[in-house]
């Protein structure tokens, strides 16, 4: 039967932000790095490096859909479009996800993501001269048992970020360059301490990633330990927060020293020297303004509480009885030592005399009588220790074993340390459905922690990239508030796109597919970003 000339309504897909996933996925060469690490062996439709394209597509697809419902994903997709001709929705069932995340988990997520990185980042003007590394976990669902002996990890029970004491867990561990783009991943079983996974990440960075240039470890006071200090020795370079439980910074935070200003006029700072834990360092004592304000705002706040809780304390202290004044006096002291913001007034210790034997009335003269004591008191806050409490707030100290690092540069590259937390709070996104873990092996738990951190990989270097363009360019975009900028999110220019979609014509008996709702401003984000990027919506 010929075709008619007209509009076809059945073929409308979505295309969405989905090239731009696409695009990123090709400029990046990931595919020819699938290709030769995890090659194509039998007679399957489709190559892992597609599937592996399809799985960050569905990563990145912010749609109330989790991974393991991944081919309902692409009911209403240009899947041909956007994998390859002739790929169709039926080619993405189950077993090929299953398949490709088997094959990941053989080869090994932590060196098939090691292999990305030095083939797609490490050519690249991108820049590692800070690593960034954290840790986070993810509560997972389902009955996991150990299988000691393969090289997997424990899902078990460990400190949750989440709250969910109830669930088992695994923690990841990532590092990211000074803009946020992850340079390395790995697993942990979920009862791993911080303070050894930053360790081993930091040892196997230097294993992996080769550079001339001088590179800082930068993570938080979870990584300040003795024993991680004097693994590390003097010649890798770190930046750390250090612990506020350390008493050498309990004693410099209360020091009443002027601070010089510096660069950055919301920051003061006084300059030490430490040889913690036997290693050369430079510690800075920084008073942060915009720290100050916020702590105090929750200070005031806890205030109030914290005075309910030692009422409440004191109430439960003043019931109980002692065998003797000696001991209710002792109690008292002991109660003090917790509550150091507080003092107790109108304080007494009173004798209670009861029969021995449970009669009424009083006791007789000369008859046997039980003797104890009991606490009564009122209870106020010390308004000296306040205002010192409030003195010190905003004060924090970093520390690096490079002795010629400036007190800005240090302070700089430690606030850059958000950029992880970023990440961690990218995959943890309720809009980022990966961030759901169900699947029934240990080893594609391991293989998804990969595609996920690929995802946020992919997310954070067109983002970067596009900003680049801009700033080079000199031309803007339109920001979510309406005003022109050269920093766009990357999310928000992926909401742009949510219209576009590929529908198909039919022209003198030929079926014709176009692109529509494709603007002007779209097609500026795209002709910046590169042709890999355009072709998906020509």
């Amino acid at each position: 039967m010929p075709l008619v000339d007209g509009f076809d309504d059945a073929s409308i897909r979505s295309i969405g932000h989905l090239g731009i996933v696409a695009g990123a996925y090709d400029s990046l060469q990931i595919a020819d790095v699938i290709d030769a690490a995890l090659p194509k062996t039998r007679h399957h439709h489709l190559s892992h490096a597609q599937v592996l394209k399809a799985m960050i597509l569905n990563g990145l697809g912010y749609v109330e859909r989790r991974l393991y419902l991944f081919p309902e994903f692409f009911d209403d997709v240009a899947v041909e479009r956007l994998l390859g001709e002739g790929v169709t929705r039926e080619h993405l069932n189950d077993d090929v996800l299953g398949r490709t995340l088997d094959a990941i988990a053989a080869y090994g997520p932590t060196e098939l993501f090691n292999e990305i990185v030095t083939s797609c980042l490490l050519p690249t003007d991108f820049g590692s001269h800070c690593i960034h590394i954290d840790t986070t976990n993810f509560s997972v669902t389902g009955a996991y048992e150990p299988d000691f002996g393969t090289g997997e990890i424990e899902i078990t029970y460990g400190h949750p970020k989440d709250g969910r004491w109830d669930l088992k867990r695994f923690v990841l561990g990532m590092a990211s360059n000074q803009y946020g783009v992850p340079l390395f991943l790995q697993t942990f079983s979920g009862n791993e301490s911080d303070k050894e996974t930053i360790l081993t990440i930091i040892q196997h960075l230097k294993e992996n990633l080769k550079t001339d240039a001088k590179v800082y470890h930068v993570a938080d006071a979870a990584f300040y330990t003795a024993t991680n200090l004097q693994n590390l020795g003097q010649h890798t370079f770190w930046i750390s927060r250090v612990p506020a439980t350390i008493k050498e910074v309990q004693e410099l935070v209360r020091t009443e020293d002027s601070f010089l200003p510096c660069a950055d006029d919301r920051y003061g700072y006084q300059e030490h020297s430490s040889e913690y834990a036997g290693i050369r360092q430079k510690w800075v004592l920084y008073r942060s303004a915009p720290m100050y304000e916020r702590e105090e705002k929750t200070f005031e706040k806890n205030l109030v509480k914290d005075l309910d809780r030692t009422k409440k304390s004191l109430r439960k202290l003043c019931a109980r009885e002692f065998a003797c004044a000696p001991d209710a006096q002792s109690a008292v002291e002991t109660w003090l030592t917790k509550h150091p913001r507080c003092r107790l007034c109108e304080l007494d210790i009173t004798t209670i005399t009861r029969k021995q034997e449970k009669k009424r009335g009083r006791p007789k003269n000369g008859e046997p009588v039980q003797v104890s004591y009991k606490i009564t008191a009122e209870v106020e806050q010390i308004p000296e220790v306040l205002a010192e409490e409030r003195r010190i707030l905003g004060r924090f100290v970093l520390a690096t074993n490079d002795l010629e690092l400036s007190v800005d540069e240090l302070l700089t590259n430690y606030k850059a340390q958000s950029a992880v937390e970023r990440g961690f709070r990218f995959l943890k996104d309720k809009s980022f459905r990966v961030a759901e873990v169900f699947l029934k092996k240990v080893s594609r738990i391991q293989a998804l922690a990969m595609v996920m951190v690929l995802c946020l990989f992919i997310y954070s270097l067109t983002e970067f990239r596009l900003r680049r363009e801009l700033e080079r360019s000199g031309e803007t975009v339109t920001s979510q508030t309406k005003k022109q900028t050269q920093r766009p999110t990357l999310k928000w220019v992926f909401f742009r796109f949510r219209r576009v979609r590929e529908f198909v014509i039919v022209e003198e008996g030929r079926r014709v597919k176009r692109v529509a709702n494709l603007n002007e401003e779209l097609g500026k984000v795209l002709r910046l970003l590169g042709r890999e990027y355009e072709k998906y919506y020509i």
